[in-house]
């Protein structure tokens, strides 16, 4: 019954956690939508602008069918290019 308790009450810490962080915004432009719906369902959007640094297009392609093909993110097909079209223009290294 106490490690239900502690579990319990570690639960509820992270759900609290998750409530108090602030939403990212990401950059105003044709695909935001679709990346924001995309990837927000599964992680917080703070990843996109925390990798961009390292991010070339066949890296942004590579981690978006990563996503998609070993994670099982619910990506319909034509949604894959205009999301690595947005996360390459407005995120990427141009390299």
């Amino acid at each position: 019954m106490k490690i239900l308790l502690i579990a319990v009450s570690l639960l509820a810490g992270m759900v609290a956690a998750q409530a108090e962080e602030k939403a990212v915004a990401l950059k105003t432009a044709p695909g935001r939508d679709l990346v924001e719906a995309a990837c927000s369902a599964c992680h917080s959007l703070d990843y996109i602008g925390t990798n961009a640094p390292f991010m070339t297009p066949q890296v942004w392609q590579a981690e978006v069918n990563k996503m998609i093909n070993a994670f099982g993110a619910p990506v319909p097909p034509d949604s894959v290019k205009p999301i690595v079209d947005y996360l390459v223009k407005n995120y990427g290294t141009g390299g």
